[in-house]
């Protein structure tokens, strides 16, 4: 039975270690923390719609349910050509390695002056605390948005950015506060969100005039004071709340690792998943999900259910490899933009493809039915239930 090593207890870490044990793989999840942050679900917890608990899942049951050994440990360095990984505890060796530990964030002058609902899951409760706060008072200037990496846009959050924003506005407007309170969306970038295409931009545009959200787009963040953000024209915006989305770029562990990195330093991967520069592969290590190199076309992005696709591949690939087959399955044929944008009072379905790009809005039911996923995706994966193919 073929030995597998698993880094990290993101939704990319856990899916290959299900998959993988459904293929009679000797699985161990190394991870460094003991819980799975279901971060689609996270967008709730600042509003109170949901508590840290609802949106997250203890390791240990889900390592119990399908039979995969939990490591809690502080991975260090890969060296794949020694067949090792260095923790901060221990040393691991592997048959197979799965590198799914996300990723870095770029770094902005004052970014300690900004909270995040995409980074240390525990910050989502910070929103939380001073957006009470704010409520208490009565009245305030709140500033939500995101940034780029002009070395690869694949890793940009615009979305939770989006989600927060706008459930914020819902829970003030239930309070009958809202206009005390002065909502701005931010970003660098000219046409944030033109990944979901034009007629998306559009209707961003109708959300936010609708909803009295400003919006400062097209310069360059210089640095975030403690009560503003300031950009590249020396103007600012007031905020006594800043929750900001840093683009991704390469996790650490691969500064101090032996792995083909891209200019942006995410790991260098062929259609398998398998670790490629391109001219050499690497057969027993694979990296999934936002570790990853993606490659594809230029409105790619990097979601969960992609990640998940890339997981299930690469726990298929390799079953194949150990059946001494060649019958691999990739991950670019299923690269799409997909998302259900919740506003707390309805949502919008995005969709991107190369073929198509929409954006419909879902008054009401869209809100449960992103509530319903949240429930699936915790059930299915204890097996209280079935899953849905693909899913």
């Amino acid at each position: 039975m073929a030995k597998v090593l698993v880094l990290g207890g993101g939704l990319a870490g856990v899916e290959s270690a299900i998959f993988l044990r459904e293929y009679g793989m000797d699985v161990t999840l190394v991870s460094n923390r003991d819980y799975l942050y279901i971060y689609p679900t996270s967008i709730w917890v600042p509003t109170s719609d949901a508590s840290f608990e609802d949106v997250s899942m203890p390791l240990d049951e889900l390592a119990k349910v399908h039979g995969f050994e939990l490591v809690i440990d502080e991975v260090e360095s890969i060296k794949s050509s020694e067949q090792k990984v260095y923790a901060k505890e221990s040393t691991y060796e592997y048959d197979f390695l799965v590198v799914a530990l996300g990723s870095g964030k770029m770094k902005h002058k004052g970014i300690e002056n900004t909270l995040t609902i995409c980074g240390e899951p525990k910050e989502s409760l910070d929103i939380k605390v001073k957006l009470d706060n704010l409520i208490a008072k009565g009245s305030g200037k709140i500033a939500m948005g995101f940034g780029g990496n002009p070395k690869d846009s694949s890793n940009v959050r615009g979305g939770p950015t989006f989600e927060v924003l706008f459930n914020v506005h819902h829970k003030l407007k239930k309070l009958g506060i809202r206009d005390n309170f002065e909502l701005t969306f931010f970003a660098p970038m000219a046409q944030p969100g033109a990944r979901m295409g034009e007629k998306a931009l559009g209707m961003m545009d109708m959300f936010f005039s609708r909803l009295n959200i400003k919006k400062q787009v097209g310069k360059k963040i210089v640095e975030f004071k403690e009560n503003a953000i300031v950009f590249e024209d020396e103007s600012e915006i007031e905020s006594d709340l800043t929750m900001f989305i840093a683009a991704g770029d390469g996790h650490d562990v691969f500064k101090n690792s032996d792995l083909p990195l891209n200019e942006a330093g995410f790991v260098k991967i062929n259609d398998y998943c398998q670790v490629s520069d391109g001219e050499s592969t690497v057969e027993n290590l694979f990296v999934v999900g936002d570790s990853a190199a993606l490659q594809g076309p230029d409105w790619k992005a990097k979601q969960g259910h992609i990640a998940e696709v890339m997981a299930r591949n690469t726990a298929f690939n390799i079953k194949m490899i150990e059946d001494g087959s060649k019958a691999f399955k990739g991950y670019m044929d299923h690269l799409n933009i997909l998302c259900v944008m919740d506003s707390g009072d309805g949502a919008a379905f995005v969709y991107r493809s190369d073929k198509k790009a929409l954006m419909i809005p879902m008054p009401v039911i869209g809100h449960w039915m992103k509530k319903g996923w949240g429930w699936y995706y915790r059930n299915s994966k204890l097996k209280r239930m079935f899953r849905l193919p693909g899913m």
